[in-house]
C-alpha cells in the first residue's frame, strides 16, 4: 500500500505542478527554447549554450510532442519533493506530498518553472539533489542516490549558472559536516558535470573548456556595470582592441551588447554584420575581463553585490508568460521537426497569442506574501534544527537558503538580473521550510 501510494502521489504531484501548461494548452516556452530544440533538430552546436539540455529535450520529445519533456520535468520535481519530505520527516505521506505540491503550485512561482521548457527547471533540481546526497544519504536507497547523481550531473551541465550554485552546496557540506563523506557525495555530480561539459565542448567547439566563449558574457556584464567600459576607454586606442572603435558607445545594456543586431558584438564599425560575433569576440573579451579585474577589483565587487541583491528581489513569473520572439525563434523549430498536429497545438495555445499573462494574472498575487512568510518559517526551522542538533534538517534548510543566495549571485552578478532567474528557485524556501516544520513520523 505504501509503495502504491508513492507511485500514485508522485505523478499526481507532477500534474499539479504543471497546471500553467494545461491552462495554456501547451508547455510554456521561451525564445531560447528554440535554440535548444535546434541543437538536435538542426542539428546545430550553439556557441553560447552547453550541448546538454537540447539532447535531453530530444530524448523525451522524440520529434512527437513537447508534452514529453514537460511531463518529465514535473515528475522529476515531484520526486525530489517526495524525497525531501521523507528526509525531513522520517517517512513520506502521500497526502502531505500532494498538499506540498498543491501549495507550491497555487502559492509560489514553482509551476511557471516546472512547466517551462528551459534549463531553469534544473536550478531547484540541482539544489535539492546535492543537498539530499550531502545531508540525507541514509534516507535514500542506492537506486535513489544514483538517480540523484545522474539528475545533478545533467542539471549542473545544462546551464553554467548551476556551477556556482553546486559549488556553494559543496562548500556548505564541508562547513557543516566536517568529514569527507558528505562533501564527496555532493561533489561527485559537480565533477561529472565538469567532465560532461569539457567533453561536449571538445566535440562541438574543438576546445576542452567549461565554456569556450564564456568571456564574452563576463565582458557584457562588466561593461554594463561600468568598470570594463572605463578600462576600454583608458587603454584605447593603444591596446588595439576591436572594441576600441566603440568606446564612445559603452557602457550599454548587457543584453543589447550581446544580442542587438547593431551592437558592437554583431556589427563591425563599417556596418558589416558579424556572424557569431560573440564567439569571435571571446579571446579579446578574456583579455579585457582580466585587465578589468586587475585594475578595478573593488568596482567589480561592488557591482556584483548590487546585482546580487537586485536579483534576490526579482522573483516573479512575468518573463516566462510572454510571446516575445516565439514566432521567430520557436515556431519554425516546431514546424520543421514535429507533426502538423503539434504545430496546430502550439498555434492554439494562449502564450503564442499573447493571452497567457492575462489568464494567469489572478493567480499571481500570493507569491510575494508567501515568500515573505516562507523566509520567516525558514529562519524558524533553521533555529529549531540548530537548537536540537539535527544535522540533516539543519543541512537541508540552511542549504536552501545558501542555494537561493548562490543562485542570485550566479545569475545577477555574473549575467544580469532577470525575473525568471530567481523565481525558478526561491519557491523552495517556503516549501522546504513548511516540510521541515511539519510533524515527524516515527
Amino acid at each position: 500500500m505504501a509503495r502504491a501510494g508513492r507511485w500514485l502521489a508522485i505523478p499526481a504531484g507532477a500534474m499539479l505542478l504543471l497546471w500553467p501548461a494545461f491552462l495554456n494548452g501547451y508547455p510554456l516556452l521561451f525564445s531560447d527554447t528554440g535554440a535548444f530544440l535546434h541543437q538536435t533538430l538542426g542539428p546545430l552546436v550553439i556557441w553560447d549554450k552547453p550541448h546538454v539540455y537540447g539532447p535531453l529535450l530530444h530524448a523525451f520529445h522524440g520529434r512527437i510532442t513537447l508534452w514529453g519533456p514537460a511531463l518529465a520535468q514535473g515528475l522529476a520535481i515531484s520526486w525530489l519533493l517526495w524525497l525531501v519530505q521523507r528526509a525531513l520527516r522520517g517517512a513520506a505521506a502521500p497526502g502531505l506530498h500532494l498538499l506540498a505540491c498543491a501549495g507550491a503550485a497555487a502559492l509560489t512561482t514553482a509551476p511557471f518553472t516546472v512547466a517551462l521548457l528551459m534549463p531553469d527547471v534544473f536550478a531547484p533540481a540541482v539544489l535539492l539533489a546535492l543537498l539530499l546526497l550531502a545531508f540525507a544519504r541514509d534516507a535514500l536507497s542506492r537506486a535513489e542516490a544514483a538517480g540523484l547523481v545522474a539528475l545533478g550531473t545533467v542539471g549542473i551541465a545544462s546551464h553554467l549558472s548551476h556551477l556556482p550554485l553546486a559549488a556553494a552546496v559543496v562548500a556548505l557540506a564541508a562547513l557543516l559536516a566536517r568529514r569527507p563523506g558528505p562533501v564527496l557525495r555532493a561533489a561527485l555530480p559537480v565533477a561529472l558535470a565538469v567532465l560532461l561539459l569539457v567533453v561536449t565542448n571538445l566535440w562541438g567547439h574543438g576546445r576542452a573548456a567549461l565554456s569556450p566563449h564564456g568571456a564574452t558574457f563576463a565582458l557584457a556584464r562588466l561593461q554594463a556595470d561600468g568598470p570594463a567600459a572605463a578600462v576600454i576607454r583608458d587603454r584605447c586606442p593603444a591596446a588595439g582592441w576591436y572594441l576600441c572603435a566603440f568606446a564612445d558607445r559603452l557602457p550599454m545594456d548587457s543584453d543589447a551588447f550581446l544580442w542587438a543586431p547593431d551592437s558592437p558584438v554583431n556589427r563591425a564599425p563599417d556596418g558589416t554584420p558579424r556572424f557569431l560575433g560573440g564567439a569571435l569576440l571571446s579571446a579579446e573579451a578574456g583579455a579585457i575581463v582580466g585587465e578589468t579585474l586587475r585594475v578595478r577589483p573593488l568596482e567589480v565587487a561592488a557591482a556584483m553585490l548590487r546585482n546580487t541583491l537586485s536579483q534576490l528581489g526579482m522573483a516573479t513569473a512575468g518573463d516566462t508568460l510572454v510571446a516575445d520572439h516565439l514566432a521567430a525563434a520557436v515556431r519554425p523549430r516546431i514546424a520543421e521537426g514535429f507533426p502538423a498536429r503539434e504545430l496546430a497545438a502550439y498555434d492554439a495555445a494562449l502564450q503564442p497569442r499573447g493571452e497567457l499573462a492575462g489568464a494567469v494574472a489572478p493567480f499571481l498575487w500570493p507569491h510575494a506574501p508567501v515568500l515573505l512568510a516562507g523566509a520567516a518559517l525558514a529562519l524558524l526551522a533553521w533555529w529549531r534544527a540548530a537548537r536540537a542538533g539535527e544535522a540533516r534538517r539543519l543541512g537541508l534548510v540552511l542549504g536552501v537558503l545558501v542555494g537561493v543566495s548562490a543562485n542570485a549571485f550566479a545569475t545577477g552578478a555574473l549575467s544580469k538580473p532577470h525575473l525568471r532567474y530567481e523565481a525558478r528557485i526561491l519557491w523552495l524556501v517556503p516549501v522546504v521550510a513548511a516540510l521541515a516544520l511539519a510533524p515527524r513520523r516515527r
